[in-house]
């Protein structure tokens, strides 16, 4: 019998942990797999998994960035099983294994890198500042704002991610309320929790839902059954919290920001993308990824007519025609799509390559029968999703979400609604526990802070509770 230490620590690991058998079976290799759960390759393999992903969430503190530790315990934990398996002459068994878990991981980052690019490039058509400008100068109340910037938060996340949804709308709320400690910090709660329940009902809004999608385990269409469960996941508690927003007026002020030629016809674009994703995977039974690209193909077309037709925006330069040029005064600089490429988040996307080798290599070893059998046998679908949002607030929701599909449970579409659902809003119960909670304690330093939001913990932990009632009532027909 193993120490009741271990099983601990195992079970913790287990549930960042898994690689579907289907894999090997798949590609027509026998079954001969390897159990090193309680191997000295098994227990090396979880301190190294644990160390990097407590880099990870130190990433505050340390200024290391995320990417570099877990690409560290990728190649480490590989290095491992791929001894392993060599030793018991069965190599082929953990090429498998690591092809497979490259094949997810190619997917993920090819469909992110087009949305990351079509977002770099209406940011620098200026979509964003114009937005956030038209909004500063309005001269909304405390309060008005406070809800404003909540629901466009819950609205825009689910096509833009809701890492930049939520640094645009504090973008917002700093510009006008910066003096006051308790606004910022009341509004920064509210976009957090809007951005990540906004994002759960899409399946292009969170890196959770965009996997649960690509697994091709739910439809696009049955992702907006979650919409009324998110609505209220964001509406308890920023109704609870409405009632503490300072009753203040700020000035309104007159800034032009205009958007640079060819900016709405990029939305357009965007959402042209987004479509070509949806028919491949419905209609031709073809990778999202694949449309996706496709869609980059119009951005980069329309880039090249965007870079032709460029003036320079000077005044005074040769052929400068102020009747005639509509780029934005000064725009000196034309189009360029690759730069857009160039600034997508890279560290990011090195970080998901990490994360799913990590959680792959750990499947690998063994702990996928172990996670499974104590969670979805034991606890039973539905406490063990609940469980899933709640360890979400905690660790990474990606990696949770990995393990939950790799270890590919049998469950009703509701219940796979259910934990993308807790993944998605889970993490909003801590400002830790998302990546719009991170960024926005850099962004609002000393007035959005960890206390700051944990004061507003259980009216948080009201909404997520609220939000799972409310789909077992209005989503019962699918469990």
């Amino acid at each position: 019998m193993k120490h009741p230490m271990f099983t601990i620590i195992a079970f913790a690991a287990a549930l960042l942990a898994g690689v579907p058998e289907a894999a090997f079976a798949s590609a027509g290799v026998p079954l001969e797999t390897l159990n090193l759960t309680s191997h000295s390759v098994g227990y090396a393999a979880i301190i190294i998994f644990v160390v990097a992903y407590g880099l990870v969430m130190g990433e505050e503190f340390t200024h290391l960035r995320k990417s570099k530790p877990v690409l560290l315990a990728a190649g480490l934990i590989w290095i491992m099983i791929g001894w392993a398996y060599a030793a018991n002459n069965i190599p082929h068994v953990a090429e498998i294994a690591i092809r497979h878990n490259i094949l997810e991981f190619a997917e993920l980052f090819l469909f992110l890198l087009v949305a990351m690019t079509y977002i770099n490039a209406m940011e620098e058509r200026q979509i964003f500042e114009a937005l956030q400008v038209r909004l500063v100068c309005a001269g909304f109340s405390f309060r008005k704002l406070f809800w404003i910037t909540g629901l466009l938060a819950f609205f825009i996340s689910p096509v833009a991610d809701n890492l930049t949804t939520a640094l645009l709308m504090c973008a917002v709320v700093m510009a006008i309320g910066k003096t006051n400690a308790r606004f910022v910090n009341l509004s920064c709660i509210n976009i957090v929790v809007a951005a990540n329940a906004g994002g759960a009902f899409s399946p292009f809004g969170d890196i959770t839902t965009l996997m649960v999608w690509q697994k091709g385990l739910l439809d696009f269409n049955t992702f907006f059954y979650l919409f009324i469960p998110a609505a209220v996941n964001w509406l308890v508690p920023a109704l609870l919290m409405s009632f503490a927003v300072p009753r203040i007026n700020p000035a309104p002020c007159e800034i032009n920001i205009q958007v640079k030629r060819g900016g709405f016809v990029i939305i357009g674009l965007f959402l042209l993308t987004i479509l070509t994703a949806i028919s491949f995977h419905n209609f031709l039974q073809l990778p999202p990824m694949a449309g996706m690209m496709t869609g980059l193909a119009f951005l980069q077309i329309f880039g090249y007519y965007l870079k032709k037709t460029h003036k320079n925006g000077g005044p005074g330069s040769p052929g400068w025609d102020p009747e005639k040029d509509n780029e934005l005064l000064g725009d000196t600089v034309p189009f360029d799509v690759f730069k857009d490429i160039a600034r997508a988040e890279w560290d990011t996307l090195l970080f998901f390559y990490g994360v799913i080798l990590c959680v792959g290599g750990l499947g690998c070893i063994g702990y996928l029968a172990m996670a499974s059998q104590i969670m979805y046998t034991g606890w039973g679908a539905t406490p063990a999703n609940i469980m899933v949002g709640l360890l979400s607030a905690v660790v990474d929701n990606i990696p949770v979400m990995f393990a939950v599909l790799t270890m590919n449970p049998e469950m009703s579409s509701g219940q796979w609604l259910l934990v993308t659902l807790t993944a998605g809003v889970g993490g909003s119960l801590l400002s830790i526990g998302s990546a719009a909670g991170v960024a926005l304690m850099g962004q609002a330093r000393g007035m959005y802070t960890f206390f700051g939001h944990l004061k507003w913990t259980p009216a948080i932990a009201l909404g997520y509770a609220a939000s799972i009632s409310v789909h077992f009532l209005i989503n019962a027909k699918l469990f």
